[in-house]
């Protein structure tokens, strides 16, 4: 008599792809971990708190080109991956797509390092925000000269 042996992984344990590499074509720009207050009845984490992330995220690099206020005018695209658990350490890396007069779009890509498995990364959300820059009436306005120095 053979004895045979399985093995059950649930499936939360697998990420999608293991090797997944960080991207090096955008910056750093924002990491941070998501608590217990920011779960949905599921027991993930709120696609708004995420959303929330990405614009908070999305808006550093224009700050560069804005030198001034500026809003969120657009979400062109957004792709929510793989859920976002509680403790997972989140990544969030981006890049200038588009300058124009008055307004800079940028792509966010957020990286989960998992809690139990830190070091392997899987692309939790995916994201493509425009922002303006405004006056103090917050009517859209070209960007200022950098401030010298």
């Amino acid at each position: 008599m053979k004895l045979r042996i399985s093995y059950i992984v649930p499936m939360s344990t697998i990420s999608s792809d293991p090797k997944v590499r960080l991207p090096t074509d955008s910056e750093l720009v924002l990491k941070v971990i998501p608590m217990p207050a920011d779960c949905n009845a599921n027991g993930d984490i709120f696609g708004g708190w995420v959303m929330a992330q990405v614009d908070l995220a999305g808006s550093v690099l224009p700050a560069r080109h804005v030198h001034g206020r500026m809003a969120t005018i657009a979400v062109n695209q957004f792709v929510f991956k793989q859920p976002v658990r509680v403790g997972d350490i989140l990544s969030f890396y981006s890049r200038v797509t588009r300058v124009g007069r008055t307004s800079v779009t940028v792509q966010v890509e957020v990286y989960a390092e998992r809690f139990g498995s830190q070091g392997e990364y899987i692309k939790v959300t995916e994201a493509s925000v425009t922002y303006v820059a405004i006056d103090e009436q917050g009517r859209p306005r070209e960007f200022a000269k950098p401030p010298p120095g």
